[in-house]
């Protein structure tokens, strides 16, 4: 086995591997039911084998295996160029601080039809620079861009081109050397491309493909004095970031309780279950249907104080149903207004209100029937995908129950389970209720489409945007208390999407499969609120920071898996951060300009599902990271100073999705003694 990094004074090698360390066989596996959407919320640090010092940058693909070739290990990329999902493979390596550096490896393509190679300054999976043998001819250098300008549509800046004739039956190898803007481009050590481009002067390296390959022989390497200047920087970067982390306050383990057999992925919901003024857990286990992502029925509900004491249990517990893709439809809510909580959902094919206290069933109505136009759908009633509470009436409070499919029709139910109306539509993930203006009840932004509180479709923008909404809000961002509300949208491969309430689409930056999003005072020194959000099919983990206009303010790939980016009000002085996941590595808190500015200690806790809410009462946030089989909890290391808060507006408790866009509105308090 050869690997090392090398960031000595005197070491002029980066980094070197030729795969050894690996064991024969696929290097991630398939995850069958529940396919490689589980990681999109939930945080999976492989998905097989443990990769470090490497990376799966496009992590729901499983792309490769390792094996040996006349007693020699190399790496190969084994899906053909129809499985990509607008994606190309990327195994990924590096620093993002190395600059002037060489990067070979040995290529042998399996097919001529695709193209492998190498990649350098890699800034995210959607901007770096590729040296690829392609179409059997020839070899090509470019420049991958980071925005579309189509729906889809992969773009590059050509740099250059060398006719090449290659088969697939040798190695060749290919090198990159980079000074500046100067790239020079190699094949068997002969020059056949070079090209001058100063978009991107460092960044990680990784090899890339679009169809099946074999790798042997990875070498990074730079001089003595670019080596010792890399090392320079990542120190100081490193030492920034120590100084960062320790004016902040540290996680410290609150409290922390087992789930044994009823525990649960990121199904889970908060509120006072049994009315004694603490907020309880509901678990939810599911039972995937069809194709397992669509019609999920939920096998258990487990109520559970945080001192892990069980307050009732509905169903069967069983470990093998406590992971999903997809929402599901149960809530808790004071859904009658008399101040204590009840449970709604969809189960059995009927829309249920529980006793919060006993689980007991208090009420239900049959779900509406299926039309027959509806596809992919084999039974004869709807079995529900999300609920959301809403005011059509105007009375007090919202009491009103939105029950929506996936992903076309909703329904609007009285706290009577009477049918009210429905809408049909381009529904998206999960609704946004939004009062404007003083009108005492909500209009409903549903997918790209906005409906008055009566049940008339207001404006549509269906047939404009061809990808489903990810994530929804309807707010002021601008700090200007006069500027009128606009409606964002993380919309999937259409990227972030603004529209005015008139339904005029104002903005859009096609940043990839963009979803997950959050808004929150995340840069105090910039007016306004700031829109975060992060990618997931075909380009995971890429970050990126808008202010109220859409520009964009950062963009960065700190993280591949698991991120439901959640707001979270940890200092109390109006800096928020956001949540990546609780990994020690890959996970903690960043910051407006993507700094990992909190991480967790290295001390056993579960890191699958995370979830941020005020718990000790003290208007900041805790941290509450599960697993299947435990709960931990976290809060700061040090009381608040000061006699002003911050304590920002959320969305309700009551209204939980994996979907929704995580909001946080400014706003101060007396702190509470």
């Amino acid at each position: 086995m050869v690997i090392s990094f090398a960031l000595s004074c005197g070491a002029a090698d980066l980094f070197r591997d030729d795969f050894s360390r690996f064991p024969p066989g696929w290097l991630s596996s398939p995850m069958g039911m529940l396919n490689a959407a589980i990681q999109e919320y939930h945080y999976l640090p492989h998905r097989g084998v443990p990769l470090g010092p490497w990376a799966n940058a496009i992590a729901h693909m499983d792309a490769w295996m390792v094996s040996d070739e006349d007693g020699h290990p190399y790496l190969e990329e084994l899906l053909d160029s129809t499985s990509k999902q607008w994606s190309y493979p990327i195994f990924l390596t590096g620093e993002p601080e190395w600059d002037d550096y060489n990067v070979e490896v040995k290529v042998k393509p399996l097919n001529l039809a695709d193209s492998a190679g190498v990649a350098f300054r890699y800034r995210t999976n959607r901007s770096y620079y590729y040296f690829a043998l392609t179409e059997g001819n020839k070899a090509t250098l470019r420049l991958h861009l980071p925005l579309e300008t189509a729906l889809r549509r992969r773009d590059w800046k050509d740099l250059g081109s060398a006719s090449f004739k290659y088969d697939t039956t040798h190695y060749y190898s290919l090198r990159l050397e980079g000074e500046g803007p100067r790239i020079r481009a190699y094949i068997d050590g002969k020059l056949v491309i070079e090209a001058n481009d100063s978009e991107l002067l460092h960044g990680k390296t990784a090899i890339v493909t679009t169809g099946p390959a074999r790798f042997q022989d990875f070498h990074v390497w730079t001089s003595d004095t670019r080596a010792q200047q890399i090392a320079a920087r990542i120190a100081s970067r490193n030492a920034e970031l120590d100084r960062l982390r320790s004016a902040n306050p540290k996680p410290v383990l609150w409290k922390k309780f087992n789930t044994p057999k009823f525990g649960a992925g990121r199904n889970v919901r908060f509120g006072d279950l049994d009315g004694d003024g603490k907020i309880d857990m509901l678990i939810a286990q599911n039972i995937p249907r069809v194709r397992g992502d669509a019609f999920d029925q939920i096998s258990c509900l487990t109520a559970v104080n945080l001192d892990g004491k069980i307050l009732w249990q509905s169903g069967r517990p069983d470990p093998r149903n406590g992971l999903l893709t997809n929402d599901t439809p149960f809530q808790i809510h004071d859904i009658d207004g008399d101040g204590k909580n009840e449970i709604v959902l969809v189960r059995d094919f009927q829309l249920q209100i529980l006793d919060g206290r006993t689980g007991k069933l208090l009420r239900s109505a049959v779900m509406p029937k299926l039309s027959t136009g509806d596809k992919e759908h084999p039974y004869d009633l709807h079995p529900g995908d999300s609920i959301a509470f809403v005011n059509v009436s105007g009375n007090k409070g919202r009491h009103e129950i939105l029950v929506k499919d996936r992903y076309t029709h909703f329904w609007i139910y009285n706290n009577k389970l009477e049918l009210l109306w429905k809408g049909d539509g381009q529904t998206g993930h999960f609704p946004y209720p939004a009062e404007i203006g003083n009108s005492g009840k909500d209009s409903l932004f549903i997918g790209y489409a906005m409906w008055s509180a009566e049940g008339k479709q207001l404006w549509s923008n269906d047939k404009a945007i061809r990808d489903h909404a990810d994530g929804l809000m309807v707010g002021n961002l601008t700090g200007d208390a006069n500027a009128a509300p606009r409606v964002y949208a993380s919309g999937s491969d259409e990227g972030f999407l603004m529209m005015d309430l008139d339904g005029k689409i104002r903005k859009q930056v096609r940043v990839g499969h963009n979803q997950s999003p959050s808004v929150g005072k995340y840069r105090p020194d910039l007016p306004g609120l700031q829109y975060m959000s992060v990618n997931f099919w075909g380009n995971p983990g890429i970050i990126t920071l808008f202010d109220a206009e859409g520009t964009i303010l950062a963009q960065d790939e700190p993280i591949h898996t698991g991120s439901p980016m959640l707001p979270v009000n940890w200092r109390g002085d109006g800096q928020e951060f956001v949540l990546l996941s609780g990994n020690i590595k890959e996970g903690g808190m960043i910051d407006g300009l993507l700094r990992r500015v909190v991480m967790f200690p290295d001390d056993g806790h579960p890191d699958l599902a995370a979830n941020v809410i005020d718990l000790t009462g003290d208007q900041r946030d805790e941290i509450v990271l599960w697993d299947q089989e435990r709960v931990w909890i976290y809060t700061q290391d040090r009381p608040f100073a000061g006699s002003k808060i911050y304590a920002p507006i959320r969305n309700p408790d009551y209204n939980e999705s994996n979907y929704r866009t995580n909001v946080s509105f400014p706003r101060w308090e007396a702190v509470r003694r």
